[in-house]
Order: structure tokens, then sequence, then C-alpha cells
């Protein structure tokens, strides 16, 4: 079930438990069951019924909070999901309800040191197709950056070979990365999309080039734009929108 997309791993053991999967007419209770191809799976309105009450919220998460758990004295980005902090642009035409932050959990991360587009979700759907294993959905970056001494015009100083080695080249942890686009968006600040996102891959990908970050900040999850949401705000995303 989850590998046809229908719901993620936790919600099929929920429906099979509550007796809302069949397979060719018969109900399913015993999780881990085989499923030939040619076998037709239903699932009860129910189960859809609950699956289209989950959310999926969108932070511009500052500078001093992390992705998830709280650590080390950090508060997590879900602490800013307050009635207060929704951006008054939120169009969803959903009500917010405490129900709400249950089971809220970041699909991707944002390093505590970087600002940006952070995705929280309750839907497992919209987790495995922005983190799974064979996730192709891009993300991209706006980066501060510093080359040795020099703050202003370092695309005029930096080599373009070491340009091109962003863009593929480079290995972390003795893993080579995938290709990715990095381009000069201005003279202090790089552009980069990446179809992956390693612990920390943008900072130590510089770091590897002699550039230094200044300001790491994320624009874009696939076809979802951080827009206008000012720091600090969420909104929901709305019915019409898709990675």
């Amino acid at each position: 079930m989850s590998e046809l997309g229908m719901c993620s791993r936790r919600e099929a053991d929920e429906w099979i438990e509550k007796g809302w999967v069949t397979v060719d007419g018969v109900v399913i209770d015993t999780l881990g069951t085989k499923v030939r191809p040619d076998q037709r799976i239903d699932i009860d309105p129910a189960a859809q019924a609950m699956q289209a009450k989950q959310v999926t919220i969108l932070i511009h998460k500052p500078v001093g909070y992390v992705s998830g758990q709280a650590e080390d004295g950090y508060e997590p980005a879900v602490a800013l999901v307050t009635p207060a902090n929704r951006w008054e642009g939120d169009h969803s035409g959903t009500q917010f309800s405490p129900s709400h932050l249950r089971t809220l959990a970041p699909a991707g991360r944002l390093d505590i040191d970087s600002t940006g587009l952070l995705v929280l979700t309750q839907d497992g759907r919209v987790a495995k197709q922005l983190i799974g294993g064979h996730s192709e959905v891009d993300k991209e970056y706006l980066v501060r950056v510093a080359y040795g001494d020099i703050e202003t015009d370092v695309d005029q100083h930096f080599p373009a070979e070491s340009l091109a080695l962003l863009c593929h080249g480079l290995s972390l942890d003795d893993v080579p990365l995938k290709p990715a686009k990095v381009t000069w968006q201005n003279s202090e600040q790089l552009r980069f999309v990446l179809n992956e996102g390693k612990k920390r891959q943008i900072r130590h990908m510089c770091e590897a080039v002699g550039l230094r970050v200044v300001g790491l900040k994320r624009v874009r999850i696939g076809k979802v734009m951080l827009g206008a949401l000012p720091q600090g705000q969420w909104r929901y995303l709305s019915a019409e929108e898709l990675f």
C-alpha cells in the first residue's frame, strides 16, 4: 500500500488493524500480509476520510529553531505553529485545530543556522514524496558566501573550476554527491538546486572549495515557493498546491 502511494506504512498498519483494508473483497486483519500484483486492494471510505483531514504546514523557519525534536535547549519549529503566528496571507481556507499539531513531523531538515521553507506534515504520502528513498523533488537555496577574507564581489575572485566542482565532483563521507545546479545569484550569493538533502550538505560543499557560508535560506521545495511568507510565521498547504 505504501509502495503504491496509497498511504504511509504507519497508516497502512493502522487501517489494517481497524479492518479498513480488503484484498479481492476479503478483509485483511494481519499485518505484513503478502499481496500479489494481480490482486485488488480496496480501502474503506472511513480511512480515506481520515486521510483527507490530515494537514501539511509550511513554516518560514528562523535561525535558532531546530527542525524536529527539541535539542540542546533549542525549540523545535513546530512551537511556532500557533494561531497568533499564522500568516494573514494564508488563503487555504483551513480552520486551525489543535488536532493539526498531533503527529505533525518535519518532511526534511533545515539546520539550526539556516532559514527558509520547512514542511511539517501529518500526511505520510507527502513525507514519502519529499524524503523517501526515491524522492526526486528538488530544493532551491540562496546561499550568501565569503571566500577567505573576500566578502564583496566574491564571484570575481572565486575560481570557475571550483564552481564546477560544486555542481559535480564532490563527496560527503566518502560518498559521491548527486549532480547539483549551482550558479551565481548575485556577486555574493549562490543559488543551489539539489535533489538530495544530506545533513549540512551545502555547508560541507562550500567548505570543500574554500567558501564560508554567511547565510543560507531555502526558498523552494518542488513547485512550492517560500514566497512572501514572513520569517517566524506559517501557513497551510492548500488543496491546489502540489510539490
